[in-house]
C-alpha cells in the first residue's frame, strides 16, 4: 500500500507535468471557476510552499546532478510513465497507438536499460501522453469546475478523481519495500521539478495574473489532449458545462 504522501507527490508531479506543456499558451475564454476565491487562496498558498521547499531543492538536484545523468533519471520515470500510457489507451480503445506505446515500453525497458536510454523516441516511436482523467473526457465526463488541491496543484473535479487512478497504475505503487518506494517517488519529483525550472521563470516573466494564467493553460492542454490535438472549434470549459456533460 502506498502512504498519503506519496500519493501527494505523485500528483503534485502531474499537475508540474502538464503545466510544463503549456507554459507558452494564452487563453481569453470564459472558463467554468465556481470556486475562484478559494482557488486563488489554495494557489497561493501552494506556490508559497513551492518557493520555499520544492524550488529550493529542485535547484540543489540540478546543480549537483551531470546532466547525462539526470537526463537518465528522467528517461527512467518516462518509462514507467508508458505503462500508465499503455493502460488508457485500451481504455480509450486506441489500439493501434496502444501497440506502439507496448513497443515503445518493451524497447525502452530492455535495449534502453530499464528506460534509462531513450532508444524508442530516436528510433522515431514518439511517446504518448494519456491518463485517468483524460479516459474519462473520452467516456464523455466532463470537465466539472477547476479546482486547485492542496499541494497538488491545478486541476479539475474530472481530473481530480483520475489522479486515483494514476496513482494505482503506476509501478513504483507496487514496489513492497517502504523505502525504496518511498525513495523513488521522492527521486521523481525532484527530477521533474528541476525539469521545470526553465519553464516556473518562464511564468513568471509571462503573466501579470499568474493564477488565470496557470488555469486557462491548464485547461486548454487538457482539452487539446482529451481531443488528440484536434478540439471541436466551439470554445471550450463553458460557464454551463457539467461533470456530466459533453467535452
Amino acid at each position: 500500500m502506498y502512504t498519503i504522501t506519496s500519493f501527494i507527490k505523485i500528483g503534485l508531479i502531474t499537475s508540474f507535468m502538464l503545466l510544463v506543456g503549456c507554459a507558452s499558451t494564452t487563453q481569453t475564454a470564459e472558463v467554468y471557476d465556481p470556486w475562484e476565491g478559494y482557488n486563488r487562496t489554495m494557489y497561493s498558498i501552494n506556490d508559497g510552499f513551492d518557493r520555499a521547499i520544492f524550488k529550493p531543492v529542485a535547484k540543489g538536484y540540478d546543480f549537483i546532478m551531470p546532466p547525462p545523468m539526470s537526463q537518465g533519471v528522467t528517461n527512467f520515470f518516462s518509462d514507467i510513465d508508458d505503462f500508465r500510457v499503455i493502460i488508457n489507451d485500451l481504455l480509450q480503445f486506441k489500439f493501434s497507438q496502444a501497440a506502439h506505446d507496448t513497443g515503445r515500453f518493451v524497447l525502452n525497458s530492455t535495449v534502453g536499460v530499464a528506460g534509462i536510454f531513450d532508444v524508442a523516441s530516436y528510433g522515431g516511436i514518439e511517446k504518448h501522453r494519456e491518463d485517468f482523467g483524460q479516459t474519462l473526457g473520452v467516456w464523455g465526463v466532463g470537465n466539472g469546475p477547476y479546482f486547485v488541491i492542496p499541494i497538488l496543484g491545478p486541476s479539475t473535479v474530472r481530473d481530480s478523481v483520475g489522479l486515483i487512478g494514476d496513482a494505482y497504475t503506476s509501478p513504483v505503487i507496487a514496489i513492497d519495500d517502504v523505502a525504496t518506494r518511498n525513495a523513488l517517488i521522492a527521486l521523481f519529483f525532484i527530477d521533474t521539478r528541476a525539469n521545470l525550472l526553465g519553464a516556473s521563470n518562464i511564468l513568471e516573466e509571462a503573466a501579470e495574473d499568474k493564477y488565470s494564467y496557470v488555469r486557462n493553460a491548464y485547461l486548454q492542454y487538457r482539452r487539446n489532449l482529451v481531443h488528440d490535438g484536434n478540439p471541436p472549434d466551439d470554445g471550450y470549459v463553458a460557464e454551463d458545462e457539467i461533470l456530466f456533460g459533453d467535452e
